[in-house]
C-alpha cells in the first residue's frame, strides 16, 4: 500500500524539543537560579510552553540559549518583548501562540539566534528588513500562518541563512530573492512553499539552479497553471532524482486554462494530456573548434568531483567549482562524459551527454544546405508557373496604338465594342504566295490597307 509523504515542514526536524526533553530529564528539570517561577529550566535551556502566556516573563536567565514560548498566547512581538538582554539566546520557540504582528525592531537584541520558529499563528505580511539584525540565522520557520504578502527586503542581510519553511500560507508569488543566485545566502539549501496559492513560478529562474538548491526546493500543492514548460522542469528534475519532484509526485498538480470547474490534472501526465515533448537531461550540442564547460551539478554540497572522458584521454581542463572545460572540440569528442561526486555520507555519478557536429559554427550543415537549394527551386518554379497563367496582355493606349503601327493582330487592339461586329476568322489565302493572311490581296490597290483581322474570338486556330 503506498504512503502519502509528509511535507518537509511537517517531517521538519523537531530536534530543538527533542533536545529540551533530553535535557530536562538528563539534568534535572528544576527553577534554577534566575529563572522564573512558570517556566522550566536546565542549564541554559529555558522552557516555557503551556503556560498560558500572553507575554514574555520578566525573570529570564541572561544566559539562555534556547527560549521555548510555544503554545501560549503571545499575540504581539514588540521591540522590547524581552525585559532583559539576551546575548546568548541561540533558539527561539514561538509556535502556536496566535501570534499577529512583528516589530521592525522585535530581533534587535537577540542578534545571534540560529533557529526562529513562528509558525502555526496568524502572521498575515512579512515588513521590509523584518528579520535583517538576524545576521547569523539559520533555519526560519513560517509554515502554518496566513502570510500573503512577503517584502522583497523582508529576507535581506541573511547571509548564514540555510532553510526557510513558508508552507501553508496565502502566498500568491513565489519568493525568487530566497534562492536567485546573486542574492542568495552562500549556503542556502532548502525553500518549502508547498500548498499555498501560487498560480506560476518563473520556471527559467528555477531551471537555471544548482542542483543541490533544486533537490530542497518544494512547491507543490499549488494552484499552478499547466503548461509543457513546468512539465518539463518538473520532468527533468524527477530524472535527475531530485527529491523536491520524486517524493511528492503525487502532489505536484495543475489545473487547464479555461477551464476553473474542472478538477486538477497530475503535471506528470501532461505528456500525454498536452502532448508535451519528450524530456531529455543534461545533452549538450557544440560544433568544431568550439570549447564545451560541462558542469557536475550534483546535488550534494561540498564535494570532490572527478571526470572521465569518452576516450579516456583525460582531455580537458576542471575548472576551480568541479566543472570541465573541453576544447577545441573534435567530432571525436562525442560522447557520454561522467562525473564522481564524493561526499562525507553519499556518492552520486552525473553524465553528460555531448555531440560535436562535424561543421563549425559559421557554417550550414550539408543537409541544410541540400534543403534550401531545393527550396529555393520549388519557390522558383511557382512563380514561373503563376507567371504563365496569371500575367495578362498590356491594356494601355500605348499597346494598342504601337500594335496598329506595328500592323501587328493584336487582341488589345481588338477589343473595343465597336469592333466586335467586325471581327472575322482571317484564312490563309491560297492565291497569296506570300502568306500574308488576307491583309493585302493581290486584286487590291496597293496604297489601301483593311483593317486588321482578329481571330481572338473565334473557335477555329489561325493556319499560319
Amino acid at each position: 500500500m503506498m504512503t502519502r509523504r509528509r511535507s518537509p515542514a511537517a517531517t521538519a526536524p523537531r530536534l530543538l524539543g527533542a533536545a529540551l526533553l533530553l535535557l530536562l530529564v538528563g539534568r534535572g528539570a528544576g527553577h534554577a537560579a534566575g529563572c522564573c517561577q512558570t517556566c522550566v529550566c536546565a542549564s541554559n535551556i529555558v522552557s516555557c510552553p503551556r503556560r498560558n502566556l500572553s507575554g514574555v516573563p520578566a525573570e529570564l536567565p541572561r544566559h539562555a540559549a534556547v527560549l521555548d514560548l510555544s503554545y501560549n498566547s503571545i499575540a504581539r512581538l514588540r521591540a522590547e518583548w524581552s525585559p532583559v538582554k539576551l546575548p546568548r539566546l541561540r533558539s527561539l520557540v514561538l509556535s502556536h501562540n496566535g501570534l499577529g504582528f512583528l516589530s521592525s525592531e522585535a530581533f534587535v537584541q537577540v542578534a545571534r539566534l540560529r533557529h526562529l520558529d513562528l509558525s502555526s499563528n496568524v502572521l498575515r505580511l512579512l515588513d521590509e528588513l523584518v528579520f535583517q539584525p538576524l545576521k547569523q540565522l539559520e533555519v526560519l520557520l513560517l509554515y502554518n500562518n496566513r502570510i500573503s504578502q512577503i517584502d522583497r527586503s523582508a529576507f535581506a542581510g541573511l547571509a548564514g541563512l540555510q532553510k526557510v519553511y513558508l508552507s501553508q500560507n496565502l502566498l500568491s508569488r513565489f519568493p525568487l530573492e530566497l534562492v536567485k543566485e546573486k542574492v542568495r545566502p552562500k549556503k542556502f539549501v532548502l525553500l518549502d512553499v508547498s500548498s499555498n496559492r501560487m498560480k506560476s513560478v518563473p520556471l527559467p529562474e528555477l531551471q537555471a539552479l544548482p542542483a543541490h538548491v533544486r533537490n530542497s526546493l518544494y512547491f507543490h500543492d499549488n494552484p499552478l497553471s499547466c503548461s509543457c514548460g513546468l512539465y518539463g522542469l518538473l520532468a527533468r528534475w524527477h530524472v535527475r532524482g531530485l527529491s523536491s519532484a520524486s517524493d511528492f509526485r503525487a502532489e505536484h498538480v495543475c489545473y487547464p486554462a479555461g477551464q476553473k470547474k474542472a478538477g486538477p490534472w497530475a503535471v506528470f501526465q501532461l505528456d500525454r494530456l498536452l502532448n508535451c515533448s519528450a524530456v531529455t537531461v543534461m545533452d549538450e550540442e557544440a560544433y568544431l573548434d568550439d570549447f564545451l564547460v560541462l558542469r557536475c551539478d550534483s546535488k550534494l554540497r561540498d564535494t570532490s568531483k572527478t571526470w572521465v572522458t569518452p576516450q579516456g584521454n583525460g582531455t580537458g581542463v576542471v575548472l576551480p567549482d568541479g566543472s570541465l572545460q573541453v576544447g577545441p572540440l573534435r567530432v571525436e569528442d562525442t560522447g557520454v562524459y561522467t562525473c564522481f561526486a564524493v561526499g562525507e555520507s553519499l556518492n552520486e555519478t552525473i553524465y553528460v551527454s555531448v555531440k560535436v557536429h562535424n561543421f563549425t559554427q559559421g557554417e550550414a550543415s550539408p543537409h541544410m544546405n541540400t534543403g534550401y537549394t531545393t527550396l529555393a527551386g520549388c519557390l522558383a518554379s511557382v512563380v514561373l508557373v503563376l507567371v504563365y497563367l496569371y500575367l495578362t496582355p498590356c491594356r494601355c493606349p500605348c499597346c494598342r496604338r504601337l500594335g496598329r503601327d506595328a500592323g501587328v493582330p493584336s487582341s488589345a487592339a481588338s477589343a473595343s465594342p465597336a469592333r466586335e461586329e467586325r471581327r472575322r476568322v482571317a484564312f490563309a489565302d491560297p492565291k497569296d504566295p506570300l502568306g500574308r493572311n488576307g491583309r493585302l490581296g493581290p486584286d487590291r490597290e496597293e496604297g489601301r490597307e483593311e483593317p486588321a483581322r482578329s481571330s481572338v474570338s473565334s473557335d477555329t486556330p489561325i493556319v499560319v
